[in-house]
């Protein structure tokens, strides 16, 4: 059976300075993912042999679990490709991100409104979660999401394609409370080549997500 592993970043653990230092990208990648996978894998070796022996007195803490660990695994190698040392500003046509450019200002009205929608979506997630910008096949639309705990409160069949970290343990060490100040940062390091190449792969999968019109 296939097990997750941890992806490797795609740069040195200083190439998000200043916004984020390089003790948080090294603890945040190599323990706070790290236990995100292996809880991942944990979960699926106890559910095998909760089939194995039919005994199910644990499965709804067990599903809960697979769901939290896949889902920060999931998320996690998403944030990490979706920062660059030299990424930031919005995305533009001449920088080969038109269409996403578009879809955001079809979807949000321009890039200042979703820029603000994100930003407080990100900011205001209640505990722990993430903000998300998403690609919704049924509309095929984008829309902005909170994820909170990993899990909850996004639109089944959605596809995240920009996440912000709001988990304190993204920000903290360099942040302190100030979550505000890190998600206004985190606009200074957005790779927008990877997440319009997101975008482009989310339309391309519409219609399997789809079961009807």
């Amino acid at each position: 059976m296939a097990t997750y592993t941890l992806p490797e970043l795609p740069y040195d653990y200083a190439a998000l300075e200043p916004v984020i230092n390089p003790q948080i990208i090294e603890l945040h990648h190599d323990k706070h993912h790290a236990a995100y996978v292996k809880g991942a894998n944990d979960t699926l070796e106890q559910l095998e042999e909760a089939r194995d022996k039919e005994a199910w007195g644990a499965i709804n803490g067990l599903q809960k679990n697979l769901a939290f660990h896949l889902s920060g695994h999931i998320l996690h190698s998403i944030y990490w490709h979706n920062m660059t040392g030299d990424g930031g500003g919005e995305p533009l046509a001449a920088d080969g991100v038109g269409d996403l450019a578009d879809a955001i200002t079809e979807s949000f009205g321009s890039f200042a409104g979703f820029k603000s929608q994100l930003t407080k979506a990100s900011a205001t997630t209640q505990g722990s979660g993430w903000g998300v910008l998403a690609y919704e096949p049924l509309s095929g639309r984008l829309i902005v999401e909170q994820v909170y705990d990993h899990q909850g409160n996004v639109g089944q069949g959605s596809v995240p394609i920009l996440v912000f970290d709001a988990w304190e343990h993204a920000f903290y060490l360099q942040y302190k409370n100030q979550k505000v100040d890190f998600i206004e940062a985190m606009w200074q390091v957005v790779n927008w080549q990877d997440v319009a190449k997101r975008y482009a792969a989310a339309k391309e999968r519409q219609d399997v997500l789809l079961l009807a019109p």
